[in-house]
């Protein structure tokens, strides 16, 4: 059996699609410092089929955009502490070269010898260790950072995202792992009603055939922020997403879900 391959993002997004070629839909992305599973290679050896260490999402990446990895090296990045950037867009240097990352960028510590033996990261900005819990009330400002980013169908990035980037990317700085999609988070946490809804609890919403297909998270009493066109704040009530702007209901509310502690 061949050894297995293993690989670090190194570049600010690498996209990862439903199918080996460009032309193919963007279901996801790498962020920079994420590292992953080589599962597949495709017919000539242009794409490799991944599995994101971080939540398991598996997709297609270019081979031109994959930077290999040791083992022992994929084994030293798993057994060693991280900081998080939680700057909208920050600047780091990575072999002497500029490079601009995203909110959720994963970094080593500065104390940390690790990336000094095979490569050298400069990071500029603020950033927190990766495990560092926050309060509902710091998860919710986090969330207003990212006010008026695009909506960017697979994205999970400050460069653009979709409804379930935004909040997985928005837990993931307040130390809680949660799975990708929309359809996998809804299978976690509690389900409570939107009366007893707190800052920071998760709605899941349906679309007009009956789909469930949104998700976003509730802010202060009436609010939600999510990723629709663009990052924004709308209201929320027990019929569902109130646009103001639209004058009319444009998510249809299904399930409340609590990740965090209530006293948290």
């Amino acid at each position: 059996m061949n050894e297995p391959e293993y690989g670090i993002c190194r570049l600010a997004t690498v996209p990862m699609r439903k199918d080996p070629a460009d032309s193919a839909e963007m279901i996801s992305q790498l962020l920079f410092g994420e590292h992953y599973h080589v599962l597949d290679t495709s017919e000539y050896q242009k794409w490799l089929l991944i599995k994101n260490e971080f939540d398991s999402y598996e997709g297609w990446i270019d081979k031109k955009q994959h930077r290999s990895i040791s083992r022992e090296f994929f084994n030293q990045i798993n057994n060693s502490d991280y900081q998080i950037s939680t700057d909208y867009q920050a600047e780091l240097s990575f072999n002497e070269e500029i490079y601009s990352v995203s909110m959720g960028s994963v970094l080593p510590l500065l104390s940390n010898p690790l990336f000094s033996e095979e490569e050298k990261v400069i990071f500029r900005g603020k950033a927190k260790p990766i495990y560092t819990k926050l309060s509902r009330s710091a998860l919710f400002e986090l969330g207003k950072t990212m006010l008026n980013t695009p909506y960017y169908w697979g994205g999970r990035s400050s460069f653009g995202i979709d409804c379930s980037g935004f909040t997985q990317l928005i837990y993931r700085l307040a130390g809680v792992a949660i799975p990708r999609d929309s359809s996998q988070q809804i299978l976690k946490g509690e389900e409570i009603e939107i009366d007893e809804s707190m800052m920071g609890d998760l709605a899941f919403f349906t679309n007009q055939k009956g789909k469930m297909n949104h998700v976003g998270m509730i802010g202060k009493a009436g609010e939600i922020i999510h990723a629709s066109g663009k990052v924004r704040i709308d209201k929320i009530d027990s019929n569902g997403i109130f646009n103001d702007e639209q004058n009319e209901y444009t998510h249809h509310l299904f399930k409340v879900k609590r990740y965090l502690p209530q006293n948290q």
